[in-house]
């Protein structure tokens, strides 16, 4: 049969005037004008954008899915197989409890325990794949209150990030029927056990107030604790280690203002200090002295202060941990006797612990060329343990509990890989690439011990580069099953992220972005050049904005590439910050710049945005997903973006938009489903490099 055609999207004209410059956006028509209805009713989206999606998820599947569906059962097969269906978490001790997560064989959703401290029957606490049902099913997480007779669980049905609250009676083991609809985020339990704390979105679905829920009333007459009157700025609401005080945060992704309310008390926010643009902190307390991480007085890197709860403004700001450039203090945890960081110095992740009675520092260093760590507090503030995980590229997941007092490691538990692996067959490798700039970029690389440099391999390679996110250099069960048909797996750690610093992200960000995409393209060059892989032989890969990234790759350097994959991609760049209705818009802006406002922002970002600079010429092998309902990266933009390449661009190559239309950012929501879609993305790089 001959193949398919890929569906045409209609041209409607929609003329703008910024700055004097005029712009024509004749796919404009595909962002709906009830987007926000749509977000919480995905059946209300208008017919004629409907019918185009589902055209080209029709083609999509005719095409490339079902032609291919062997091969990503085999691929989903294969990353399922390494791993534990039936695997359990490690329990966390809280008073009389130990807490925990498990998983059963063939569930898509956690199970939530707990276990007397001491030992004993266990009870279930939770199993959200009965409360799933058979749609999605977004786990907002659950926190059981200080008096271990409640649990208040969140859900979101849609992908949208809307949330039902429910309270949960760990007695009767039955829901109370006391409901928070349509929530942002929280469930953060007072002292006492008699309210909650949540925060709620605009009308815009920016979660901007915080309300106090008191239980056995109305959600209706939930008292407004805080609102922010800045749509740049998001609020959140959590608690201090300690559980002294509720932590109210506003930021933008380079300003945050913090508010305390004590957890006994309750009472009005107290504000620690006001907000300053580009100053950072957030707070933790220990016997009435807050501790807090800032990056205020020239600290990029941050630093560690203390002040008296009492006066906690910044005229009172003490040093404790003095700003080291260079050293990226990326977290801290505060505890009865112990101050623990999590640094990244020179690429590689620390932890360091200080023992607060003493001053005394002792540095916990691993070995291994690439790796990444995580650490985690517990529930507990009077406790002598932490607990962190450890894993490289070649190296599954280790748990370990730490020892505050003796710096003993207890190895807790090692990630299981039940059909089977050994580290011994491969090798993983940090290398630098040279930026236009002369900047070395760090490129993390996994490949089968063995492989010839002959640039005969297929390579992918990974890169996101915004916000200070760094990408860990972990174990993936996935990346295996093209590592083990001789690609390479590597994850280019470009400018935008903090991988070296806070500088590192300053350079990739606003007037600076460009660094992001002559960094990505300078990991694939060196690749090429030590004889890894060829040029035309990778696969770039990237979601959100890392799929912005994807989108400027293609437009730059097309030649490069086998294939792109591109999830969820944040491409319509400048429209997106032109329309302050959006999510994301104000609090972006610091980010990427504000083009309403700068005529110099709007050129910047007008001569980078993947639609905007879309040309007649030709392209590689591209895979774009999308979700209808994510608020985060709206739907329209990788729609938009498809429906232009089609029309310009010259080549033959396959192009081809998944839309899931009962999902958002993060697609599917049961692991298994998350794994089918990995393994699809996997099959198209299979596919793209000639090995399917």
């Amino acid at each position: 049969m001959p193949p398919p055609l890929p569906p045409v999207a209609a041209t409607r004209p929609h003329a703008t005037t910024i700055h004097g410059v005029t712009r024509d956006d004749p796919y404009h028509w595909l962002r709906a004008d009830n987007w926000q209805e749509v977000m919480q009713a995905p059946e209300t989206l208008p017919a004629d954008i409907r019918a185009y999606l589902e055209a080209e998820n029709a083609y999509f599947a005719a095409a490339f899915e079902t032609p291919h569906a062997a091969l990503t059962e085999q691929v989903f097969q294969e990353i399922r197989g390494r791993i534990k269906e039936d695997d359990s978490g490690i329990p966390s001790p809280d008073g009389p409890w130990a807490y925990n997560s498990r998983m059963l064989e063939g569930k898509q959703y956690p199970l939530l325990v707990r276990t007397p401290r001491g030992g004993g029957e266990e009870q279930v606490l939770l199993d959200c794949n009965e409360e799933a049902g058979e749609g999605y099913f977004g786990f907002g997480g659950a926190e059981h209150d200080p008096s271990h007779r409640l649990l208040a669980w969140s859900a979101d049905r849609q992908g949208s990030e809307y949330y039902d609250l429910f309270i949960r009676d760990l007695d009767t083991g039955r829901d109370t029927g006391e409901v928070l609809r349509s929530i942002a985020d929280g469930g953060v339990w007072s002292a006492d056990s008699t309210a909650l704390y949540y925060t709620e979105y605009d009308d815009s679905h920016r979660p901007f107030r915080v309300r106090r829920h008191i239980l056995g009333t109305p959600q209706a007459e939930d008292e407004i604790i805080y609102e922010e009157a800045d749509p740049g700025f998001f609020v959140g609401v959590g608690k201090t280690q300690s559980e002294a005080y509720i932590v109210i945060d506003a930021h933008d992704h380079q300003t945050s203002e913090v508010r305390l309310i004590d957890a006994r008390e309750g009472g009005a926010p107290i504000l620690v200090a006001a907000r300053e643009t580009d100053r950072e902190y957030d707070v933790e307390e220990r016997g009435g002295l807050l501790y807090i991480l800032t990056n205020a007085g020239g600290a990029e890197d941050f630093k560690i202060v203390t002040a008296p709860a009492g006066t906690p403004d910044a005229g009172h700001w003490v040093d404790l941990v003095p700003h080291t450039p260079g050293v990226l203090i990326l977290d801290i945890i505060v505890l009865a006797n112990h101050l623990v960081r999590l640094e990244r110095n020179e690429g590689l992740p620390r932890l360091v612990v200080r023992d607060l009675r003493s001053g005394r520092e002792e540095t916990i260093r691993f070995e291994e060329e690439a790796y990444s760590l995580g650490m985690a507090a517990g529930y507990e503030f009077d406790t002598t343990t932490i607990r962190f995980t450890y894993s490289s590229p070649t190296t599954p997941a280790r748990t370990y509990d730490l020892d505050l007092e003796t710096g003993a490691r207890t190895l807790l538990k090692e990630q299981e890989v039940p059909s089977g692996h050994d580290p011994a067959a491969y090798e993983t490798k940090r290398i630098f690439a040279t930026a236009p700039d002369g900047e070395q970029v760090p490129v993390t690389l996994l490949y089968r011990r063995g492989l010839a440099r002959d640039g005969k391999a297929p390579a992918l390679l990974y890169g996101y580069g915004a916000y200070g996110i760094a990408i860990p250099a972990s174990f993936s069960v996935s990346a295996l099953s093209l590592v083990d048909r001789g690609f390479v797996y590597a994850v280019a750690h470009i400018r935008g992220g903090m991988e070296k610093g806070y500088r590192w992200y300053r350079l990739g960000r606003r007037e600076h972005k460009a660094n992001t995409f002559t960094d990505f393209i300078a990991a694939a060059e060196k690749l090429v050049a030590d004889g890894w892989t060829s040029s035309g032989r990778i696969v770039a890969n990237g979601g959100s904005a890392g799929g912005m990234l994807m989108g400027v790759a293609a437009n730059l350097r097309p030649e490069l590439w086998a294939g792109v994959i591109a999830e969820v991609p944040f491409v319509d760049v400048l429209n997106t910050m032109l329309d302050a209705t959006l999510p994301l818009t104000p609090p972006e802006w610091p980010e990427w710049g504000n083009p309403l406002a700068s005529s110099a922002d709007y050129a910047r970002i007008a001569a980078w945005s993947p639609y905007d600079n879309v040309r007649a010429g030709a392209y590689p092998p591209m895979l774009v997903i999308a979700g209808l309902t994510d608020p985060r990266v709206t739907y329209w933009e990788p729609a938009k973006w498809v429906a232009r390449l089609r029309a310009r661009k010259t080549d033959t190559n396959p192009l081809y938009l998944k839309t899931h239309m009962g999902a958002g950012h993060a697609g599917a929501s049961g692991r298994f489903d998350r794994y089918r879609e990995t393994a699809l993305s996997y099959s198209f790089a299979l596919w793209a490099a000639g090995l399917a």
